[in-house]
């Protein structure tokens, strides 16, 4: 166990993702902050093979045509959220076009970026697997070189009563983490 926490350590282990969202918006400045940090993140021969697509609610055509993707589960709360996107990995590199199997590791480095930047600025994400890569491809006319990887939603974090019941629980329940030993285990002659 971990007896004295960094202000990082403290910061990260504060960060959730919330099943509501406030009607806040989110300021024009503050999405070029995020995905400034995004846009700085490291990737394998610095080939940066992310793009972002996303929708604000104040313009419904693009909100709702992104919302469309997430499967009913997701949609059903996360439509609340004033910001929605999607993550994409360019499967080969630039340099040679042959594949970059690094390209979804960099991918989520971006996004890990984004999601310290927006946690920094008192906003809460919500990644999410349960959408139809499919959909988002016809959707966004996104090219076969692109891969789609998580949607997510970014917002202030709202009022839970506002939630089902059942979603109210969700958002509530304790966060649990695996053991430090469960995750990080020293290089040895054991096997894995």
């Amino acid at each position: 166990m971990i007896k004295k926490k960094s202000v990082v350590q403290t910061f990260i282990s504060e960060r959730f993702s919330p099943l509501t969202f406030s009607d806040k918006v989110i300021s024009k400045e503050d999405i070029r902050l995020l995905f400034e940090a995004a846009r700085l993140a490291p990737s394998a021969f610095n080939e940066q093979p992310w793009k972002f697509v996303y929708a604000v609610k104040d313009k419904p055509s693009e909100f709702n045509l992104l919302l469309s993707f997430l499967v009913e589960g997701n949609r059903i709360w996360a439509k609340n959220a004033p910001f929605i996107g999607i993550s994409l990995a360019k499967l080969n590199f630039d340099r040679n076009n042959k594949p970059n199997r690094f390209a979804l590791h960099d991918v989520g480095l971006a996004m890990g970026g984004l999601l310290a930047q927006a946690t920094s600025m008192g906003l809460k994400v919500h990644q999410m697997g349960g959408f139809s890569a499919g959909a988002a491809r016809e959707g966004l006319g996104i090219p076969d070189d692109y891969e789609p990887v998580a949607m997510f939603v970014i917002g202030y974090y709202g009022n839970p009563d506002d939630l089902s019941d059942d979603l109210r629980k969700r958002d509530q329940a304790e966060r649990k983490r695996k053991p430090l030993s469960e995750v990080a285990t020293r290089a040895s002659t054991d096997k894995f």
